[in-house]
């Protein structure tokens, strides 16, 4: 661990500081005015809140203000951590990057956005953040997807990932989950900085942490370097005097400092000292400061100077990946620094004013850039031409194919279509296959994917020996190079969504589409939900596959049953979810998916996969290729007629595996002279959207309804689901007919299926009551 402190006669190259510090006051300035005339100055007829973090904003500007206009090249990326969104603002106006129109409009519909996002916002932003962790690991995530598109298609260049990460966000457990993973300490590409203003949202740290933070980065293998003291307090340090002033300072608790910050210059000098035997030294070494100097001093932190942080850069060791804590304050400059609640306290008029007069600014023209011809004009030129990058190329076409043309008859389960389909996609549709990369936490053999990884190899940044490549027991073979096709990421599923989420970015960063398809535990999917909903609004576009699913997980019982996932999928944005009944199920949805994913406009999928066996002729498939084109079609866009008789009396629809025990019962029935249909929704999201649709409430196709649901065919009906019944509760609202939902709405037990399947009303025999009950 490296702890830099300058030379006390400060830095070679003052003349560019300088330049650089009017720079700082500027973006200061700025992004202080964004938040301001977003809540002081534009009409807010509605009286709500419309917030910004003026203080945490401060806290990054010096930080930001030495990366950018000093630091940054045209390959690196920057993830800023969310608070400071208006400082990125500010700095990419001051480029000419972004309109002056558009500062006054933040948070405002179509303006900028509360937090940096990639998608909404105008001007340039690396990766989205706003979740507390996700934008921090995000960059590691980018790190290993730029080095796979480098490895298997050579565009992706090179360059840094920086995290610029508030000290609080790393109480996120996600944030050490990513830290720790093996592969990291391989990406000397990673660069964290750290916001340590030892303040969270309503107080101050009270303990000193940054010592535990170290350690903790250099036992995962980091490089940390550690920029406490700016240069004033630096030359204090090496004056008589200086070492108890330093240790005075280094050991006293966070609050004590910040309240420092709040006094009088007079209350300063009577505080600081405190009452330890080294008191007098430290009185005698303030009494030979000015006023304006002992100012300066109390508030002179590593992570606000410039040539401090200069250096602490140019240690950077790019074999391994560094974090640099840098000692900040809460709202530095402004009038609210050091105070415990600054953090989303907005400056007064007057305040505003004051910062106005102290900075040189005019208030009621707050946008302006340097002239070109200024010394900071021409850095800020020279900074725009240094970070210029080559235009993103359009995406690479894929030819995904829609059928491979199997046939399944025999016994299997949902789960295991899965890696059946990839691998006849490594036959059928070599170009498409490549660019698959698989992501499971731990469950690679227990998700059926060992053929596949047999197939691909396992991704690594560097090649390792498999050492039981000749052990004839050994039937899945871990061969890790940097070409492999799986990921696993230990037992952790939001590195795994957060994965996926930047391998399926890189058709934006790159022009180069990946195909990343998540494996996990279906139940788990709650845990990995809100990272990778992140991951779609940033615009990763992914397949998540959940399996095994349902209460057909009979054996292990309690919440490894999931109940609510099939209501996620049909709830999430951007996002389809299907539910597949069959093996050719399985293979045509997830090749629509695929065929979705990677452009502009594309979309993530989530497949709900089941480890039930299902005797695969009962799903009927039409052997003539037009009829089977038809079903194909009726699939993907959501619901397919399995059964019809010739004159209805009651519906059945069935999702996934309860399709077997729907046909059961629809035999039995007809036995008893009561005929039904059987349909089989495959995603009940698409058949929504397809009803809202046909209500004015969208855009959408309506055709899946016609044929799937005629109005000349409506009768009561029972609908049936491994999942919570209110998933299906829309269906019988096609034609208004009377209904009965069976599901899942209870914590599972364990058992074999049948006596799970009666426990939750889910059964043959349940089905059946259902309808007789809507008959009647």
């Amino acid at each position: 661990m490296t702890t830099f402190t300058p030379r006390p006669d400060g830095e070679v190259g003052r003349d560019a500081d300088e330049v650089l510090d009017e720079i700082s006051r500027r973006v200061l300035w700025t992004s202080t005015a964004i938040v301001h005339h977003a809540n002081r100055v534009r009409p807010n007829p509605s009286g709500l809140k419309v917030g910004g973090h003026q203080a945490s904003c401060a806290s990054m500007v010096s930080i930001m203000t030495e990366l950018w206009f000093s630091q940054l090249r045209s390959g690196d990326r920057v993830s800023v951590k969310p608070h400071a969104a208006p400082v990125l603002h500010a700095i990419n106006y001051l480029l000419g990057e972004l309109d002056a129109d558009h500062l006054p409009r933040l948070r405002e519909l179509g303006g900028l956005q509360s937090y940096p996002s990639r998608t909404k916002d105008p001007d340039t932003v690396d990766y989205s953040t706003g979740s507390v962790g996700i934008g921090a690991t995000a960059p590691i995530w980018g790190a290993m997807a730029r080095r796979y598109v480098s490895t298997a298609f050579g565009t992706a260049g090179t360059g840094r990932q920086y995290s610029l990460v508030g000290d609080a966000e790393l109480d996120e457990g996600a944030v050490w989950e990513a830290i720790l993973d093996p592969a990291v300490p391989e990406l000397g590409e990673i660069v964290w900085i750290v916001d340590l203003n030892r303040q969270s949202l309503d107080r101050v740290v009270p303990n000193i942490a940054a010592g535990r933070l170290a350690s903790m980065f250099a036992a995962a293998g980091w490089q940390v370097i550690t920029v406490k003291w700016g240069h004033l307090l630096q030359k204090l340090f090496a004056r008589t005097g200086g070492n108890a002033l330093r240790t005075r300072i280094t050991e006293m608790p966070n609050a004590e400092y910040q309240r420092l910050l709040r006094c009088r210059d007079d209350e300063i000098r009577s505080r600081l000292p405190g009452a330890g035997p080294e008191a007098r030294a430290i009185s005698a070494l303030l009494a030979d400061l000015d006023d304006a100097t002992l100012h300066a001093a109390i508030r002179n932190l590593g992570g606000h100077d410039l040539g401090a942080l200069r250096a602490a850069f140019a240690e950077i060791d790019d074999t391994r990946p560094t974090v640099i804590l840098a000692y900040t304050i809460k709202g530095y400059g402004l009038p609210t620094q050091g105070h415990p609640q600054n953090h989303s306290t907005l400056l007064t008029e007057e305040q505003f004013a004051g910062l106005a007069d102290e900075l040189g600014e005019d208030p009621t023209r707050p946008w302006h850039r340097f002239d070109a011809h200024s010394p900071a004009g021409e850095v800020c030129a020279a900074t725009v031409a240094r970070l210029t990058r080559e235009p993103v190329p359009a995406p690479v076409g894929l030819a995904v194919p829609t059928d491979l043309t199997r046939v399944p008859t025999a016994i299997s389960t949902t789960q295991a279509a899965l890696g059946r389909t990839l691998l006849d996609l490594t036959r059928e549709a070599p170009d498409v296959a490549r660019r698959v990369i698989t992501v499971s936490p731990d469950v690679t053999s227990s998700t059926n994917l060992a053929g596949w990884l047999n197939k691909v190899g396992v991704w690594s940044p560097t090649e390792r020996r498999d050492w039981f490549d000749d052990d004839r027991e050994t039937i899945m073979h871990w061969r890790e190079r940097p070409t492999g096709q799986h990921m696993e990421l230990g037992i952790a599923e939001t590195n795994l969504v957060g994965l996926i989420g930047e391998l399926g970015a890189t058709w934006s960063r790159w022009g180069q589409p990946l195909l990343p398809i998540g494996v996990l535990y279906d139940p788990f999917v709650e845990r990995a939900l809100e990272p990778w909903s992140f991951g779609i609004y940033a615009g990763g576009q992914s397949i998540l596959v959940g399996t095994p699913a349902g209460v057909s997980l009979a054996p292990e019982g309690g919440a490894h049953q999931s109940i609510k996932t099939p209501s996620i999928g049909l709830e999430q944005p951007g996002c389809v979810s299907y539910e597949p009944a069959f093996a050719l199920d399985v293979e045509w949805t997830l090749l629509d998916c695929l065929a979705h994913m990677g452009k502009p406009g594309g979309r993530s999928a989530y497949l709900r996969l089941s480890t039930r066996p299902v005797e695969q002729k009962l799903a009927a498939v039409p052997t003539d290729p037009a009829a089977r084109e038809r079903r194909r079609r009726q699939v993907v866009a959501g619901a397919y007629p399995l059964r019809r008789a010739a004159a209805p009396v009651v519906t059945i629809v069935a999702v996934g595996a309860m399709v077997t025990d729907a046909l059961a019962a629809a035999d039995r029935l007809a036995q008893m002279d009561i005929a039904c249909d059987v349909v089989v929704i495959t995603s009940p999201g698409l058949v929504f959207e397809a009803l809202q649709s046909r209500r004015g409430q969208g855009d959408g196709p309506t055709w899946i309804l016609d044929q799937v649901f005629p109005a000349d065919r409506a009768t009561p009906m029972v609908t049936v689901l491994d999942g919570h019944p209110h998933t299906l509760g829309f269906v019988p609202t096609i034609n208004r007919v009377e209904s009965i939902a069976l599901g899942v709405t209870s914590f599972g037990q364990s058992g074999a299926l049948d006596e799970v399947y009666r426990l939750h009303g889910i059964d043959e025999d349940s089905i059946i009551r259902a309808a007789l009950d809507l008959t009647d």
